[in-house]
């Protein structure tokens, strides 16, 4: 699972995306988090937004088509 948060998210406390993140971990299962400290509930920023693509993207070729995890370049 891929939990992704911008702190600053007044919908969805951030809370609530560290007790998923956690939950996911005690129970063992793969995956990743990506928190924004300056986004809100949706990323905005062009930066951001690449970042985004990139790692959701990533995240799929492993879990879909088998790749080896890659960080993207501008994590």
């Amino acid at each position: 699972m891929l939990v992704i948060h911008g702190l600053r998210d007044y919908r969805v406390p951030v809370s609530e995306a560290l007790r998923l993140w956690l939950d996911l971990q005690r129970h063992g299962v793969q995956g990743r988090c990506l928190m924004f400290p300056d986004e809100n509930h949706w990323i905005l920023k062009p930066g951001n937004v690449q970042v985004w693509y990139e790692t959701v993207l990533a995240f799929l070729d492993h879990h879909l088509l088998g790749k080896e995890w890659r960080q993207p370049d501008l994590l």
